[in-house]
């Protein structure tokens, strides 16, 4: 065990979860004033993922079922759709946004069991969480759609490019350390620097959305760290890929209460 600032280290090791998700979406707006620490990336997470935040005005009484009436009246359209239609996508932005400001969503491509999934996003701020369950709620059944709430956990990895940034998974490592009752990380990316931390950071929270999902990153994670791989600790530290079993074994066993 090592001691740092936030608690103390415990390493565990585990098989990776054997399953493989394909999801893709598109960012259409961001707030420049958010802090660092509830904003996620305006990135093309190559591949993959493709993300849309859709910021606007405050939430009214009906704007849940406003949305979900325009999703029906449309969703030949969704469902056909493989690759970003911008016109469809703003006049989605432009129903959904009026839930509230942080909400963003994904699309999957069509699954094996024929259906495509809809992921409703917090963009990882718990405060809005309640407004991802209203969306959800309100949401009515589909043959070919699935529902979900906030970002999955999407294994295996995908690299993220953003903002000229190339991150490359297998090239991302991390560290856990105790931090109270929830597990603060450390992650260390080639190329990070001081000067670019916020575009880091931002990616940075992306990885931890995939690696371990946005509802646990939120309610589970403590501190979160972006540092060097030159930087303490890195001696000690883990392909990212192990991250999603090593966290589960260390909550399994009881050791963060």
């Amino acid at each position: 065990m090592r001691v740092f600032p936030g608690g103390i280290f415990e390493f565990f090791g585990n098989d990776l979860f054997g399953y493989f998700r394909m999801i893709f979406s598109e960012l259409m707006r961001m707030h420049t004033n958010k802090l660092l620490d509830v904003m996620r990336a305006k990135c093309f997470v190559t591949g993959t993922v493709m993300i849309f935040g859709l910021f606007g005005g405050k939430a009214s009484a009906s704007s849940e079922d406003l949305f979900w009436k325009w999703f029906v009246k449309n969703e030949a359209a969704l469902y056909a759709m493989e690759q970003p239609n911008e016109a469809l996508f703003d006049e989605l932005s432009a129903k959904f946004e009026a839930i509230n400001e942080d909400l963003a969503f994904e699309f999957s491509p069509v699954k094996g069991n024929g259906k495509k999934e809809f992921v409703v996003s917090a963009g990882g701020i718990k405060a809005s969480f309640p407004a991802v369950e209203a969306v959800i709620d309100a949401a009515p059944k589909l043959e070919r759609w699935e529902w979900v709430r906030y970002r999955p956990r999407r294994l295996p990895l995908n690299n993220i490019s953003f903002g000229g940034i190339d991150v490359n998974v297998e090239d991302v490592r991390y560290v856990m350390g105790k931090d109270g009752n929830k597990v603060g990380i450390i992650l260390f990316m080639p190329g990070y620097s001081d000067e670019q931390h916020s575009l880091f950071g931002q990616i940075g929270y992306l990885l931890l959305d995939e690696a371990l999902g946005e509802y646990t990153v939120a309610t589970k994670v403590g501190f979160i760290q972006f540092q060097a791989p030159d930087t303490a600790y890195f001696d000690q530290s883990s392909p990212l890929p192990q991250l999603p079993g090593h966290f589960d074994e260390y909550h399994g066993i009881g050791r963060v209460q």
